[in-house]
């Protein structure tokens, strides 16, 4: 089933309604330049009209940061700003809303007052999307245990990745002002809860660049629920007010790595460097006419694309990969899955990908169905996980790459302590409902203190009472690691210098790194 048909069309669609803004291109890609159409006409008819490489400026109109690029490499790599922890970033998104209760979070009392009536003291002033009348309490599904030499309380779903409990830093604080999925994910992706605005990913890549001229600096992995790279979900990776060089770039693990990017059939290479070299020349013209250096921008996407022919393809195959990296992960050559993709994300990271962002959907645990029950479908997404990201944490390590590499383990939202009522045929069905007063995220590498929890949610695990991590200020912590101020890292919008953080204060939560 296709997110949007999963996420956007269930029962809680009126609580999912988001504007898309996306619009369907005039032409085809495929028709743009004709027989040489493919990647490099996807990219350049989705550029933005002006690129702008120069307007970080402050009110003034002095330098905030010199992001300045030849128009012509619009990737072109940058230093950071300050000195970095982080040279990439990797991460995963557990979309639905994963319940902090059943995994990372103990709560002995939750334990002890399951089943009883929550007190009002609870509910008041709470807004629940699904949960009415006098809900009762429910505590933990899964027993929980302490692991590591650290001690850190797990419950037993996730065993694999247990063994790296002592490299993982908890964030037990997170909270969100939004409390539906759209929104949520919005907020904690691109800073704001309203469509069109940059992802963080997008940020990344407009700050450092490329280091691999061949490939994308801002790579984004879709799971099975998630594969049109033109569905509205598409905003999550996009560029916003960005210049769209630098939008994630949708790959897969089965069929064509990347959508359009081999020649159409009868095309040879060496036709479609024809093709480039006379819209180059076309586009020179336009130069010399109109003085608009988005044209040699263009020609710029265009030559990344046929660059991307050459390297894309090795990057995504996987077969000469020994066989007990792939048991490792439970990947499977052919098989497009959370496996091959936490695999993947690793042979990125590699090649020198800035920011690789992966999906994994399923956690909206309500209980209304089998599939969305924590005595059911929870286990199942546990299972789905918990070995490939193990694996990925152990790969990196191997490597030598986990110490430069931010891993980021997310979701939007947490659940509640409450069961959410079910009734009939559906009582067997234990679920939460969504809670966006405070959950648990984690985060690994890069100088991350690892065995270690920050902030804490109350006895109950339903708000925060110590420490609070706001959305942005989990931003301005990964924009730190990876070398840059995010009051500086900005860019000239509707007269207003933008930047992921918002107006609001933000603090970079320097208590996470060693």
């Amino acid at each position: 089933m296709k997110h949007d048909q999963n996420l956007m069309n269930n029962r809680h669609k009126s609580n999912h309604d988001v504007s898309d803004n996306a619009s369907s291109p005039s032409l085809s890609r495929r028709n743009v330049l004709g027989m040489g159409a493919g990647l490099g006409a996807a990219i350049a008819t989705s550029a933005s009209p002006s690129l702008g490489w120069a307007q970080n400026v402050d009110a003034t109109g002095k330098p905030l940061l010199d992001l300045t690029r030849d128009p012509t490499s619009p990737l072109s790599p940058l230093p950071p700003q300050l000195p970095a922890k982080a040279k990439r970033v990797i991460y995963l998104h557990m979309g639905g809303g994963l319940s902090h209760l059943d995994l990372f979070d103990y709560k002995p009392e939750l334990v002890k007052f399951d089943g009883k009536e929550a007190p009002q003291a609870l509910l008041e002033g709470k807004q629940f999307p699904f949960i009415t009348g006098k809900p009762t309490l429910m505590g933990p599904l899964f027993p929980f245990h302490q692991a590591g030499e650290s001690g850190a309380w797990v419950s037993d779903r996730f065993p694999q990745l247990e063994k790296h409990i002592d490299d993982i830093c908890f964030i037990k604080s997170m909270r969100s002002t939004q409390f539906n999925h759209v929104p949520a994910i919005l907020l904690k992706l691109t800073g704001d809860a309203r469509p069109g605005y940059p992802s963080l990913g997008a940020w990344v890549n407009y700050a450092l660049g490329t280091v691999n001229q061949n490939l994308p600096g801002f790579i984004q992995l879709n799971g099975p629920y998630l594969s049109d790279d033109n569905s509205p979900e598409s905003q999550y990776w996009g560029s916003g007010f960005l210049p769209s060089a630098y939008q994630g770039m949708v790959c897969q693990a089965r069929g064509e790595p990347i959508l359009y990017l081999d020649n159409p059939p009868g095309v040879e290479r060496k036709e479609r460097r024809h093709v480039l070299d006379a819209i180059a020349k076309i586009n020179q013209q336009t130069l010399d006419e109109f003085n608009d250096p988005e044209t040699l921008a263009r020609s710029a996407q265009f030559e990344m694309a046929y660059r991307m022919q050459a390297e894309a393809p090795e990057a995504m195959d996987v077969s000469n990969e020994p066989q007990w990296v792939l048991d490792m992960y439970g990947a499977e050559p052919g098989r497009a899955d959370f496996a091959m993709n936490c695999l993947l994300a690793r042979r990125l990271a590699e090649r020198g990908v800035r920011f690789t962002q992966l999906w994994q959907w399923g956690w909206d645990s309500h209980g209304t169905s089998q599939v969305e029950a924590l005595n059911d479908g929870f286990i199942n997404m546990c299972d789905i996980v918990d070995q490939p990201v193990a694996a990925l944490l152990s790969d990196l390590k191997m490597r030598g790459l986990l110490e430069d590499t931010l891993v980021v383990f997310s979701t939007e939202f947490g659940r509640t302590s409450m069961k959410e009522p079910s009734f009939g045929d559906l009582a067997q069905w234990s679920g939460r409902d969504h809670n966006p007063g405070g959950f648990t995220i984690w985060m690994a590498g890069a100088g991350i203190k690892g065995g270690t929890s920050y902030g804490e949610t109350d006895e109950l695990g339903l708000d925060v009472v110590s420490n609070p991590v706001e959305v942005r200020d989990l931003h301005a912590t990964i924009l730190h690691a990876l070398g840059f101020d995010h009051h500086a890292l900005t860019y000239r919008y509707q007269g207003l210098d933008q930047k992921i953080t918002g107006v609001k204060p933000a603090r970079v939560i320097h208590d996470l790194f060693v």
